[in-house]
């Protein structure tokens, strides 16, 4: 019989700790979404610097390569240029134009581009499970701004 495991049993040997940020809140179409978004995201805070790593990390898994975002300049207005994750920098850059608003835009090396509705983080539960089915539903085939207008 193997002895039972206690989280203190996985610290490193150097008596160090570590944090794994929780997996991000996502909603994502099925197969090449072919509509205006690609899904929903709702984090959990709005500081970017602390959200982004985990978010790219599940849709970017090569640690090693380039990933760009662009955001809704109104809704991340002290967004940083840059994001550290491990194995990366992260560029941001805020939206230069109309049709932007409540989106979030990935740019990545290996998998393409990613576009996705930022749920506010402060929204209800009910209500950001409605958005966040609602924007990977290839079938409406809505925009950000048509999605939170119903």
């Amino acid at each position: 019989m193997e002895p039972s495991r206690t989280p203190a049993d996985d610290l490193p040997g150097d008596g160090g700790h570590t944090y794994r940020m929780p997996l991000p809140r996502l909603a994502l179409t099925t197969g090449v979404s072919h509509g205006p978004l690609d899904g929903a995201w709702w984090p959990r805070c709005d500081a970017l610097e602390l959200e982004l790593p985990s978010l790219v990390t599940a849709l970017e898994p090569d640690r090693y390569t380039t990933v760009g975002v662009t955001v809704d300049a109104a809704q991340w207005p002290d967004a940083p240029h840059t994001v550290m994750a491990p194995g990366r920098v992260i560029t941001v850059e805020p939206a230069r134009s109309a049709g932007q608003e409540h989106v979030i835009t990935l740019d990545c090396e290996t998998v393409g581009r990613w576009v996705l509705l930022v749920v506010l983080p402060q929204e209800p539960a009910d209500e950001a499970s409605r958005l966040m089915s609602a924007a990977a539903d290839p079938a409406l085939h809505l925009d950000a701004s048509a999605l939170l207008a119903r």
